[in-house]
């Protein structure tokens, strides 16, 4: 990366900054960026610092954003609850208008590139089909290749199983048939949770002081999986997550009752696993314990076990309460799969003989532009 010239970088619905975390290890240097939560902002600032995040309302700021015109990369995941599994799935839900939003802002910018982040159900989904094709539609007028592809983010060295879709898109670049492959070069074995929980040292310690304290009680009519690290045996949305295996994607909504459980016998210190004995005794025929009958070994995952398993620095900054970091990070993009998506993506822009030269008259121009 250090032979390389930086990219410049546009990013947008920025959050506390984990998709830009990943961009800027990849080589894109960021020169703006946006987003509407007071607490994100500061998050940001906090780790970016040099005024570079703008908050407000992008929809009033979008005519300020022509001044990046032929920016490199424009890149973001505009709010995804209008068509988030997770949510209600509305698409008319004024947040999931925002996906327009973004893509105005790429007809303004005509960057060389721009990535759309969101959620799979937007990419796989029948009902979402028709929301696909104007997506498409948008792209082709404004003159882009574009490729639509579904990442999961433990085959790229994630603990987390979260699929992601990233709508990508090459202004001047005539052959972007093999995009998905370049991504089988970046792949790599992932952690698993115990891996990159257990340097923390338990909950409560030194370095694993911001707990949880939602209570983990006992379902009275447990839904139940194959699997002991699915289903639904505790109340609430959180589910306990397998140590040696991936944690379930970490979402907004943690905090509370929602917040993954970990037991921190069985992770930390190796000892069989309550959660599984409990699972085979509700499978024989067993019934279902009392409310309070969960030891105490089972508790909440901590804001650093989240902040490691999203792949943050450790040394990410976080501004807010317990509950709005919480929703920070599960609305972040793991760094490390943001990073390989960028590290993709500039490999394309990298590659002389793949991209279509720019007439003389508009690359002198988009060279002015850039040093305005």
């Amino acid at each position: 990366m250090k032979n390389k010239t930086p990219l410049s970088g546009l990013s947008l619905f920025s959050g506390a900054g984990g998709m830009d975390v990943g961009f800027i290890r990849a080589g894109v240097e960021i020169v703006s960026a946006n987003d509407i939560d007071r607490d994100a902002c500061l998050t940001y600032e906090a780790n970016h610092p040099g005024g570079i995040i703008k908050c407000g309302d992008i929809n009033q700021n979008l005519t300020d954003i022509r001044r990046f015109e032929g920016i490199d990369i424009v890149f973001g995941g505009p709010p995804c609850q209008g068509f988030s599994v997770a949510g209600k799935m509305n698409p008319d839900d004024p947040r999931s208008k925002l996906l327009w939003v973004f893509m105005k802002a790429v007809e303004f910018t005509k960057p060389r590139a721009f990535i759309c982040e969101n959620v799979k159900a937007l990419a796989v989904l029948d009902k979402w089909s028709e929301v696909r094709q104007q997506l498409f539609r948008f792209a082709r007028q404004l003159g882009y290749k574009y490729k639509l592809v579904v990442l999961n983010s433990t085959a790229f060295g994630v603990p987390q199983s979260r699929e992601r879709m990233f709508l990508i898109g090459f202004r001047d670049i005539e052959d972007i048939n093999d995009l998905e492959a370049q991504f089988e070069r970046y792949k790599k074995q992932a952690p698993t949770v115990r891996d990159i929980v257990l340097p923390l040292g338990v909950a409560g310690s030194e370095n694993n002081q911001r707990v949880c304290n939602a209570k983990v009680t006992i379902a009275a009519k447990p839904v139940m999986r194959r699997s002991p690290y699915a289903g639904m045996m505790f109340n609430g949305q959180g589910r306990p997550l397998n140590p040696t295996g991936y944690s379930c994607a970490l979402h907004a909504s943690m905090g509370g009752n929602k917040t993954p459980i970990i037991d921190e016998e069985h992770c930390y210190f190796g000892q069989d696993s309550w959660v599984e004995w409990y699972h085979s005794y509700l499978m024989a025929g067993g019934e279902p314990l009392s409310l309070d009958a969960a030891p105490k070994r089972l508790r909440r995952l901590t804001i650093d076990e989240a902040l490691r398993i999203q792949t943050f620095p450790h040394d990410y900054q976080f501004i807010g309460g317990q509950s709005s970091i919480y929703r920070q990070i599960g609305n972040a993009v793991p760094c490390d799969l943001a990073q390989v998506v960028a590290e993709v993506v500039r490999d394309f822009l990298s590659t002389p003989e793949l991209i279509t030269p720019l007439p003389l008259m508009e690359r002198e121009a988009k060279q002015l532009r850039l040093a305005i």
